[in-house]
């Protein structure tokens, strides 16, 4: 039940760790990786942004190792949390919102479409200055209002 526990808390805490990342790095000293991200229609499969996602990955990684390896069984469910993060991100920002995998095109999900509509604009500004709506799974309340979910 512990572990449990502690691979929800990591996989919540992973959404402000997210934010975080996504407003004061890849909009700010790292935005050499994440500009292409925001060009409309960028015609390779792979972005310099996708770097982020092993940046994600090596603590998950290291984290499994040693929560393996070492009598701190704890350090793999912290690891795990990451990991489930990285796929529900994965599923949501790249399948779901920019569609890079056609797996769920037609989805009429009110929470969804919300997602979708802060990611949108999100990107409405094409530049590293004065984006907003930087976190993936939680939506601020307006988008959901005009969803009609409250």
């Amino acid at each position: 039940m512990l572990y449990a526990l502690i691979t929800l808390a990591v996989f919540l805490l992973m959404e402000c760790v997210t934010w975080l990342t996504h407003k004061y790095v890849m909009h700010g000293f790292g935005w050499f990786l994440h500009e292409d991200h925001h060009e409309p229609g960028y015609p390779h499969v792979f972005e310099k942004n996708d770097a982020f996602f092993i940046v994600f990955a090596i603590p998950s990684m290291a984290l499994f190792f040693l929560g393996t390896y070492t009598p701190h069984t704890y350090l793999l469910f912290i690891g795990l949390g990451i990991l489930c993060y990285g796929i529900a991100y994965f599923l949501v920002h790249d399948v779901l919102i920019h569609q890079r995998f056609k797996w769920f095109k037609n989805t009429d999900n009110r929470y969804l479409k919300a997602l979708r509509k802060a990611h949108k604009v999100h990107h409405k500004n094409m530049g590293k200055e004065d984006s907003q709506c930087f976190g993936m799974l939680f939506v601020p309340l307006k988008y959901f209002k005009e969803q009609n979910l409250f």
